[in-house]
């Protein structure tokens, strides 16, 4: 039985309407051979948790320059929690300075990667640190 692709959540939680990056991301992604599901603009984390889940996902990438990213972050992971899908990863990126960067780390955000990052080392985390459920 082959293993399948790596299912990735691309998410743009708040009202944060800059999806730029997101979308390079995105297709950065795709363009490696993962199947990515792209939520689109001012998503909820509940709907972002349930495409997620609806969705079998491995990882959730979310996007974040509204400065909300210690909330919105907490907040997905706690509701992955509820939900019984804490084996889901999540990761992300972002205007997040770096004072924040550990206590999301923390919190349970296995990664995150800030502007200027090279889509290739977003492609690799994503390869080397999700695995697909089989």
């Amino acid at each position: 039985m082959a293993e399948r692709s790596i299912r990735v959540v691309v998410a743009k939680p708040g009202l944060d309407g800059h999806d730029r990056g997101a979308k390079i991301v995105a297709r950065a992604l795709r363009d490696a051979g993962f199947e990515v599901i792209y939520t689109g603009l001012h998503q909820t984390p509940e709907q972002i948790v349930a495409t997620a889940i609806q969705e079998d996902a491995d990882a959730i990438g979310l996007s974040v320059l509204s400065g909300a990213h210690n909330y919105l972050f907490q907040r997905v992971l706690e509701l992955l929690g509820e939900q019984g899908a804490g084996d889901i990863a999540v990761f992300g990126g972002g205007i997040i300075p770096p004072e924040d960067v550990a206590a999301l780390k923390a919190m349970g955000v296995k990664e995150l990667f800030t502007p200027g990052t090279s889509t290739q080392d977003i492609v690799r985390f994503v390869r080397e640190h999700i695995r697909a459920a089989v």
